[in-house]
C-alpha cells in the first residue's frame, strides 16, 4: 500500500549530533491546507497579496520580537505557500555536522524545545491562524476548512553562504518559478526539499 500522510503515522528521525536550537540557517516552506490560494493571486505576472497575505508577512517579520535568537532573511508569501530563511543564533559558523543537504527535524520526547526551529514555526503558524480567523470573522476573508496550514512543513539545513545566497535567489524569483510551473498548486516547493516533512 502506498504511503499516505493523511492516514499513516509519521515519526521524524533525529539527525545524530544535530541541535536544531543551536546556530544554523534553514530554508522553510509552509503550504496552505489543500494548497488553496488564501493569500492573494498572480495577476498579469505580478504577485498581488490580499490582506491575509500581508498579515502573514507581518507575523513573520515580528517573530524576532518573540524569539531573540532568530533573524529573518529572504522570504516570500505566495498565494498558497510561504518560503523563508530563518537564521538561528550565530550563522558565522557552519552547521554542527555535515548534514548532506536535506535532513529531518529533531523529535523531542517532552515537547518542542524552546527557541528551536520547530518552536518558531509552531508560533508562526499559530499566530497567523489566529489572525486569519479574526479576519474571516471581522473582514469577510475567505474561510478555510479545518486548518490554515498543512500539518507539516519542509525544511532544508543551509550549509554555507554559497547555499544561503542561492536559496535567497530562489525565493526572490519564486514568482517566475510559479509562472513556469504547469501545476503551481501542486508544485509550490523546490524539488530537492520534497522529501523532508516535519510535523508542526
Amino acid at each position: 500500500m502506498a504511503y499516505n500522510p493523511d492516514i499513516h503515522h509519521r515519526r521524524t528521525i533525529r539527525l545524530q549530533k544535530y541541535d536544531y536550537s543551536s546556530h544554523g540557517a534553514y530554508f522553510i516552506t509552509i503550504c496552505a491546507q489543500g494548497r488553496q490560494c488564501q493569500f492573494g493571486e498572480i495577476e498579469d505576472g505580478a504577485l498581488r497579496l490580499n490582506d491575509a497575505g500581508v498579515m502573514v508577512a507581518e507575523c513573520w517579520n515580528k517573530l524576532p520580537e518573540r524569539f531573540p535568537n532568530v533573524t529573518m532573511d529572504e522570504y516570500v508569501v505566495m498565494p498558497n505557500h510561504f518560503h523563508g530563511i530563518i537564521l538561528l543564533n550565530d550563522f558565522a559558523r557552519p552547521p554542527a555536522v555535515d548534514v548532506g543537504g536535506v535532513c529531518p527535524h529533531v523529535n523531542t520526547p517532552n515537547g518542542t524545545a524552546a527557541n528551536s526551529l520547530s518552536r518558531v514555526i509552531q508560533a508562526f503558524k499559530s499566530l497567523t491562524s489566529v489572525e486569519y480567523v479574526r479576519g474571516v470573522r471581522d473582514q469577510n476573508w475567505l474561510p478555510f476548512s479545518g486548518r490554515l496550514w498543512q500539518r507539516n512543513y519542509y525544511e532544508r539545513v543551509i550549509r554555507d553562504y554559497v547555499e544561503l545566497s542561492g536559496i535567497g535567489e530562489y525565493i526572490k524569483f519564486n514568482l517566475v518559478n510559479w509562472a513556469m510551473d504547469d501545476e503551481p498548486r501542486k508544485s509550490s516547493y523546490p524539488r530537492k526539499a520534497r522529501n523532508t516533512r516535519t510535523k508542526s
